[in-house]
């Protein structure tokens, strides 16, 4: 029997193993200020978590083990009730906790606003994003270009992400930069984000959207400022122009989209996108509301109607 229960326990354990071996630790190599101020704040939280939760495992095997019926060396205490050390311990060091882990949230919480412009000196990059069926639409409006699944910048440039959506919620999110926010129909978010160092970088969709959600994804490249001049100067030729009649074209559903380039961009596209949906809800309870009257409606309220 014992042999079968190690067995079991070592089984257990490189099935775990094996598992753990498919994560993706992301998070935790993060490449821009923001991403690291993000993953720092969680390992201060679990730190400080950390601090509760692992006396009381400890506590957990220990009391059992001290106060088993064999140990006759323990004094025996059927009427003991109180003792003002443990509640001092058991609600006070919960307490501090509590109040450390309240006042790092609020600080954090201003500071990593992800509206709140980054403290970083220079000209900001503002792009422009759409999320569509199921791939993403980045428009550089200072630059009158635009690309599918393609976002390059420069490293060390502050990014200033206006993002929304063409139909169904989305959230954008570059794991290693830091940030997750929402896209939205009818609604713009904004984001701010940097690259300290150049790479590629993984980004994605957070939030599920149809069955064509898995292959949402595009590559974030951060590069010198000479090679994305470079890069916009070559997207600038691309024979084709992006107007609202040829995104609407461009949005229908489709999955495992390849990168193009638009060499001009409708300088109102973006506002264009967020208000083709302004108004439907209304329009759409008008509708609604102005019905015909019934067969047995007086006669006044039928002059109403019709007035």
């Amino acid at each position: 029997m014992k042999s079968i229960w190690n067995g079991l326990r070592w089984g257990g354990l490189a099935a775990l193993a094996a598992a753990l071996a498919g994560c993706d630790w992301v998070l935790f190599d993060s490449k821009g200020a923001v991403g690291i101020a993000q993953r720092d704040l969680i390992f201060i939280c679990i730190g400080l978590m950390l601090i509760v939760v692992v006396p009381a495992i400890v506590m957990a095997l220990w009391f059992p083990w001290r106060f088993r019926a064999s140990n006759t060396k323990e004094e025996y205490r059927p009427d003991w009730a109180h003792s003002t050390k443990v509640e001092v311990v058991v609600w006070g060091v919960p307490l501090l906790i509590v109040i450390a882990l309240a006042t790092i949230v609020w600080k954090s919480t201003h500071e990593l606003d992800p509206y709140r412009p980054l403290d970083v000196a220079g000209e900001p990059l503002h792009v422009q994003v759409i999320a569509t069926d199921w791939k993403w639409l980045f428009v550089y409006p200072d630059y009158g270009i635009a690309t599918v699944n393609q976002l390059n910048f420069p490293a060390g440039r502050q990014l200033v992400f206006d993002i929304t959506s063409n139909s169904t919620m989305n959230t954008f999110f570059i794991p290693q930069l830091g940030g997750q926010i929402y896209a939205m129909a009818g609604m713009r978010t904004k984001l701010h984000l940097i690259a300290n160092e150049e790479g590629e970088f993984r980004g994605m969709s957070g939030n599920y959207s149809g069955h064509g959600f898995s292959q949402m994804n595009f590559i974030a490249k951060a590069t010198s400022e000479q090679d994305f001049q470079r890069w916009v100067s070559q997207v600038r030729t691309a024979p084709i122009s992006l107007d609202f009649e040829t995104f609407k074209k461009v949005a229908q559903p489709s999955q495992g989209h390849a990168v193009v380039h638009f060499g001009g961009v409708q300088s109102n596209l973006f506002k264009s996108v967020i208000d083709q949906f302004i108004g439907v809800g209304e329009n759409t309870r008008s509708a609604e509301t102005v019905q015909a009257p019934a067969p047995n409606a007086p006669v006044a309220a039928i002059a109403a109607h019709k007035e």
